[in-house]
Parts: C-alpha cells; sequence; structure tokens
C-alpha cells in the first residue's frame, strides 16, 4: 500500500512538472524567436525555412532603435505615467475604499451602488465625452491627461474596500482613545493591513497604464510626451 502511495506521488509530481515546462516552453518560445528574428534582416525573417541562422548576426535593428527614434523617451514616459497613476491611485482608492467600509454616512450605500454598476459602462463609450472635457481644460497632450482622470476607479475602490472590511474594529477605537487623528487611524491602523489588496491593486494599476494605446494615442502629439506603446 504505502509503495503504491508513493508510486502515485511520483506520478502526479512527474505529470505536474511535465506539464508546467511544456506551458512554460509554450510561453518563452515566442519570446526566444523574437530576439533570434532581431539579429537578422527583413528578408531574412521571412525566408524559408525560418529557423535558418542569419547569414551576418547585426545589431543594425537595435542601433536604429535608439538613432531613428526617442526610444528612451517614450520608455521613461511609459514608467513615469505608470508609477505615478500608480501610487495616486493606491492612495485615493485605499482612502475611498476605508471610508465605504468603516463609515456611516446618508446615501452610502445608494453612492457604492451606483460606483460600483459604473464598471459596467464600456471605456469605449466614455473615450469621446472625456477627450472633449480634458480638450477644455487644456490638458492635450500634458502628462495631467495621462494620470489625473484614472486615479480613482470604481474597481480599484471597491477592491479595497472589501479588504477594508475585515480591519478589525477594535483596533481603530483603540487608536481614537489614544488620541490619533481620523488620517494618523488611516496611516498606521489601517493601510499596513491593507498591504495584500495594495499589492494586487498596484499591479494591475501598473500593468493597466503602461498596456493603455487607445487612450494616449488620440491625445498625445510629440515624442516629448508620447509613451512606448504608442511610439512603437
Amino acid at each position: 500500500m504505502n509503495k503504491n502511495t508513493h508510486a502515485n506521488r511520483l506520478l502526479n509530481v512527474v505529470v505536474l512538472h511535465t506539464v508546467v515546462i511544456i506551458g512554460a516552453i509554450v510561453t518563452v518560445l515566442p519570446l526566444l524567436w523574437m530576439i533570434y528574428s532581431s539579429f537578422k534582416t527583413t528578408s531574412e525573417i521571412f525566408r524559408f525555412p525560418p529557423w535558418l541562422p542569419p547569414e551576418t548576426w547585426s545589431f543594425t535593428n537595435y542601433t536604429s532603435l535608439f538613432d531613428g527614434w526617442a526610444f528612451g523617451t517614450w520608455y521613461t514616459n511609459s514608467v513615469s505615467y505608470a508609477l505615478v497613476q500608480t501610487v495616486l491611485t493606491l492612495f485615493f482608492c485605499s482612502l475611498a475604499g476605508f471610508a465605504f467600509a468603516k463609515y456611516l454616512f446618508r446615501g452610502k450605500n445608494l453612492l457604492f451602488t451606483i460606483l460600483v454598476s459604473s464598471t459596467l459602462i464600456p471605456f469605449q463609450l466614455i473615450l469621446i465625452p472625456l477627450f472633449i472635457q480634458i480638450s477644455r481644460i487644456g490638458w492635450t497632450n500634458t502628462a495631467n491627461a495621462m494620470i489625473i482622470p484614472w486615479v480613482a476607479p470604481a474597481f480599484g475602490i471597491f477592491l479595497m474596500r472589501q479588504f477594508a472590511l475585515y480591519v478589525p474594529s477594535e483596533l481603530m477605537e483603540a487608536s481614537r482613545m489614544d488620541g490619533a487623528t481620523e488620517f494618523q487611524t488611516y496611516r498606521r491602523i489601517v493601510l499596513p493591513l491593507l498591504q495584500p489588496g495594495l499589492i494586487a491593486l498596484g499591479i494591475f494599476t501598473f500593468l493597466s497604464s503602461w498596456n493603455s494605446y487607445l487612450w494616449p494615442l488620440m491625445l498625445l502629439r510629440g515624442d516629448d510626451t508620447m509613451v512606448l506603446t504608442v511610439g512603437v
């Protein structure tokens, strides 16, 4: 019986590792192929069979990327926009989520219902009205328009509210009894307990900003403000 159990466990481990390895190969192979093809000319990329090595390994594609395009500026802009948006989103969403979870005020449930319902509105539906509003206040082709409209998304507030619900109210009461203000209670008690949610929301926000294409395509003009997705 023990031998059979050991054999079954060994078989499960082998099968699991085999599936993981195959999945890793399938995932990494396109990236490796892209790097391999970057050392070829355009005609060599489309040559058959495609796995033939280039006649001369060349770095021309990489040098032309930096010499002919403002790649460094695009990359810096993308990182800057994503980082600033992520930090502001974590701050405002955690504050709003904390308020919805732990405070009582008139219209709270109605306001939260409207907030969550707004996530059902597709981005394409608000794209043109938002662009018109941004144009009227003179934020076209600026970093403000890339960051400010997205620092308090409904999804982020909802996520932070769900995490804040599990923060013990007794800890907050003890903090208030020690003379802490509401913001000190939020910063010293609530915020550290929201770390798992903050990490998840931070990753989601950063990737969303980094991969954004349609909004910067409409908004940005010129290399000084351009992001990597549109520039490439």
